[in-house]
């Protein structure tokens, strides 16, 4: 079974530019993530899904420094950049994760992975309701990808890849696909109210601080741990929303 796992990563940003080649002691954000994301032991592959902007050379010099493989393709159509670095390696299943993730957490990926292939379902993902922001991970046949491409024409489903799956999935009462959201599996540990993600300069705050303090190596609850005995590091960031990104896209449909 072949089971890709794709990064969006751009260098634009209409609110923190070229914010995933911000470095901590040297070490951009992205190779961060990247390096993360390759101890995933269920992903087969990754690839980065970034664009025709100047800026993204940049973005490819980090990748091959870490040995991760480039297609480049539209800033807006992000659903069309996706499923066009999918379909050379016509896998089973897509894993899709952004690149303002950088503490993305390789155990997440691989259970949100078994989720899905053992719950038989064409997509899942983290669920926002238990999870910090920050740890997003989809994964979804490849023949649900296909079908979005074909059919997605809402400009918010263009740019957020997903929608067009998620909207017409059986979680949200829609008939064309099988699907659900994993909840952290600390049970009722909620940690919906962190956020270790990267769209703000405070978020770039935190995340320094979390990975000074604690290095890159660590499992998301350690991050969340620190968070909650560092209330002062905590509270930088937490005035933002979650998913910001695809309210603006449902404000522009």
């Amino acid at each position: 079974m072949k089971i890709l796992a794709i990064t969006q990563a751009r260098y634009g940003s209409t609110r923190l530019p070229a914010k995933i080649l911000r470095e901590v002691d040297g070490t951009t954000l992205l190779e961060i993530h990247l390096r993360r994301i390759l101890k995933a032991e269920r992903a087969s592959l990754l690839k980065i899904a970034t664009t025709t902007e100047e800026g993204s050379a940049k973005i490819i010099e980090v990748a091959s420094k870490a040995g991760v493989a480039c297609t480049r393709g539209s800033v807006d159509d992000v659903l069309d950049r996706f499923y066009q670095t999918a379909l050379p390696e016509q896998p089973d299943y897509v894993v899709r994760l952004t690149s303002d993730c950088p503490l993305i957490d390789p155990s997440v990926i691989d259970a949100v992975i078994d989720f899905t292939i053992n719950g038989g379902y064409d997509y899942a993902s983290t669920d926002p309701a238990s999870f910090p922001d920050g740890l997003d991970t989809e994964v979804f046949r490849f023949e649900a990808l296909k079908e979005a491409w074909e059919k997605a024409e809402l400009r918010s489903e263009r740019e957020h890849v997903t929608p067009y799956i998620w909207k017409n999935g059986s979680a949200k009462g829609g008939s064309i696909f099988k699907t659900a959201a994993m909840a952290n599996p600390a049970g009722k540990y909620d940690a919906s109210h962190y956020r270790i993600t990267l769209d703000e300069a405070e978020d770039f705050e935190v995340l320094k601080a979390l990975i000074r303090a604690l290095g890159t190596g660590r499992g998301w609850k350690d991050y969340i741990d620190y968070l909650e005995r560092h209330p002062e590091i905590k509270t930088l960031n937490s005035r933002f929303g979650y998913n910001e990104g695809y309210e603006k896209s449902i404000n522009n449909d």
